[in-house]
């Protein structure tokens, strides 16, 4: 008889046969030989590798990349201008015009804040690999489900047919077993009326 656990697992490592190295692959058919769900927050996995300096790296990207900072950033700017327009009007500026000072603080944020963020870009980089490679795996996943039970299907409708057969068989054979019984009482019915 055939057995339903096995299906999907043998179909599975038959159409992965060049692949079995490849370590989507190898997961995907860990989890159905164990009948475990593969599905997980792809998010979940890429955090749990995150070390302090990525945490920190996304966290300044996500302020330093935002609105709120961007306002911020240019009302002090702004403020910083004025003040030391206002006190060179009056001949005491702590930056006089250029703004080299603040010419220099922007610079110093720009040299700091660039590699960060590129940190973060590549770390969302990564996560976005994570979660490409999961999807492909719960894809898999479900395609050789469904060719699993596809191949179920096809076997238990094999199994069907060959049955209706069989059925259809010992019914005719009762048929004809009939039809001989009929004849015979109709032979034996014709004979006695002679």
């Amino acid at each position: 008889m055939l057995n339903p656990a096995r299906v999907t697992l043998d179909l599975a490592k038959s159409l992965l046969q060049g692949h079995l190295h490849e370590a989507e692959e190898a997961r995907v058919l860990d989890h159905i030989e164990r009948r475990a769900p593969i599905s997980e927050d792809a998010s979940e996995r890429a955090e749990s590798q995150d070390s302090l300096g990525d945490r920190l790296a996304d966290r300044v990207a996500s302020i330093g990349g935002s609105w709120p900072f961007i306002c911020t950033f240019f009302l002090f700017m702004a403020a910083w201008i004025g003040i030391n327009s206002f006190i060179l009007a009056k001949g005491g500026a702590y930056d006089p015009y250029p703004y080299i000072l603040l010419n220099l603080m922007l610079s110093t944020l720009a040299g700091i804040q660039a590699p960060i963020i590129l940190m973060s870009q590549n770390r969302q980089a990564e996560k976005d690999r994570i979660a490409a490679s999961h999807d492909y795996e719960v894809n898999l996943r479900a395609e050789l489900e469904i060719l699993g039970m596809q191949e179920k299907l096809d076997r238990l409708r094999g199994e069907q047919h060959e049955l209706i057969l069989a059925n259809q068989a010992a019914m005719i054979e009762r048929i004809d077993r009939i039809d001989a019984l009929f004849a015979q009482r109709e032979i034996t019915q014709t004979g006695a009326e002679e």
